[in-house]
């Protein structure tokens, strides 16, 4: 397949929407650089939407596409070539070169950008684009609009109506096509990877952020350009901790190690979690808890499949470790009240996934278009192939005075991604262990 295939699949599918309510000009920008500190920048990473319609990586661009009933012109504003600038910062594609690499229509430079749209509006019925993302935006959206109505007695019409250009991208991205499926199969095998090597490495005395050091290492080893998110490692009490980013103690032998991270391939984004004893050998606590995390994310796993509902996964999960708890003797409520009280949540507060794609959490609305909230709440989204989703129940005991030693600071979540196919779903990130047996025996080959 051409490389630049996929995207001109998308430009042409969303100038079918387009076309269905009439046409117009649609216009999206990339991501600026943001400053680092002085002289210094962030890691460059270009806006999602931008990227998934044209492939083109470099800052200070934008993509305008005219849709009428005739014809479809996609126009890339892009930096110019510039010797001097990329003796400092490296390579331009500049305007001729990305017209043939990135397969538009037309290429302009990105200086003349507020010049050429008030000519590229004109008569346009309607524009899309990114409606209250960025306040700059909008005024310069504004300043364009002015220009174009100073046209009038040239016979020139504004557009007379907006749209959110999101609204229609969110609804291409949630359905992953095979390029993108097959390109977060591999940044699924790479999370994998990494989470084998931080297993293998770990060892009591350890501090949070060496394991970290094996992920980041095994991340960019096989070609991963960033982590997906901050990773999360935490050890013990931090575990409990759902955001936990301090990543500096020190390991202990005796408690379990939680790891929350992926990486980042070629725009697309990986998310696992696993949680393991960080001496190799789960005590009897400990893996009582776990098992009952283990058997959540099972019976969520065989709710991820065409027809379901979004939320039914968590649905499923949720019920096995308030089972689980009652049998602990955490909870002392019956399990229907304690299903409907959440008295559960004490323990259980998050819910069981997400959407994943280009984003870790991914766009895309959770509930089902059309349908109206009903007697029974949200009209969950109805689940169908293409989709991608995390399944990642977890339990989390902070200490206190009506929690038994054994159990007192364990936080357990296993996380895994799920992409829907017709069969159900495939788990692309099943090349690490999760059963406590495996992982034990992996970790005794250390």
């Amino acid at each position: 397949m051409d490389a630049m295939q996929p995207y001109l699949n998308r430009r042409k599918r969303l100038a079918g929407e387009m076309r269905a309510r009439g046409g117009g000009i649609a216009v999206l920008f990339t991501a600026p650089e943001v400053p680092r500190n002085r002289d210094s920048d962030f890691p460059y990473r270009w806006d999602s939407y931008f990227y998934y319609l044209t492939g083109f990586p470099e800052p200070e661009a934008a993509l305008v596409l005219r849709v009428s009933d005739g014809c479809t012109e996609s126009v890339l504003f892009c930096r110019e070539k510039n010797e001097e600038r990329e003796i400092w910062d490296g390579f331009r594609f500049g305007p001729e070169a990305a017209r043939t690499q990135f397969a538009v229509d037309r290429a302009l430079p990105f200086a003349a950008l507020d010049e050429q749209m008030p000519q590229m509006m004109a008569d346009q019925p309607a524009v899309y684009y990114a409606l209250g993302a960025d306040g700059r935006l909008d005024a310069r959206m504004q300043t364009w609009l002015a220009g174009v109505r100073a046209q009038s007695r040239a016979g020139v019409a504004a557009p007379a109506q907006a749209y959110d250009l999101r609204v229609l991208l969110d609804e291409m991205r949630l359905i992953k096509d095979p390029f993108e499926q097959d390109v977060m199969r591999r940044a699924a095998k790479i999370s994998a990877d990494a989470h084998v090597r931080a297993m293998r490495t770990t060892r009591p005395g350890m501090r949070e952020y060496q394991v970290e050091a094996e992920l980041l290492h095994e991340f960019r080893r096989q070609g991963s350009q960033f982590p997906a998110y901050g990773s999360i490692v935490a050890g013990g009490a931090n575990a409990c901790v759902l955001h936990y980013r301090g990543n500096d103690a020190v390991l202990k032998d005796g408690e379990l190690l939680l790891i929350d991270a992926g990486c980042e391939l070629d725009g697309y984004a990986s998310d696992i979690t696993r949680t393991y004893p960080v001496g190799g050998r789960f005590t009897g606590g400990q893996r009582a808890l776990y098992d009952i995390v283990l058997d959540a994310q099972k019976a969520a796993i065989a709710e991820t499949r065409p027809g379901k509902r979004f939320a039914d996964p968590h649905d499923a999960a949720v019920k096995v470790p308030t089972r689980g708890l009652l049998t602990c003797r955490r909870l002392d409520v019956p399990l229907d009240a304690a299903l409907e009280s959440g008295a559960y949540r004490r323990f259980y507060m998050h819910r069981t996934g997400h959407w994943l794609g280009m984003d870790v959490h991914d766009c895309g609305e959770y509930r089902e278009p059309g349908e109206p909230a009903g007697q029974q709440g949200k009209p969950w989204r109805i689940l169908r192939p293409g989709m991608v989703v995390t399944v990642e129940p977890g339990i989390y005991v902070r200490a206190a005075d009506d929690v038994p030693e054994p159990f007192r600071d364990v936080g357990i979540r296993i996380e895994d991604d799920a992409l829907v196919n017709e069969a159900g779903c495939e788990i692309i990130t099943s090349g690490v262990p999760k059963a406590a047996a495996d992982i034990e025996a992996l970790m005794r080959d250390r």
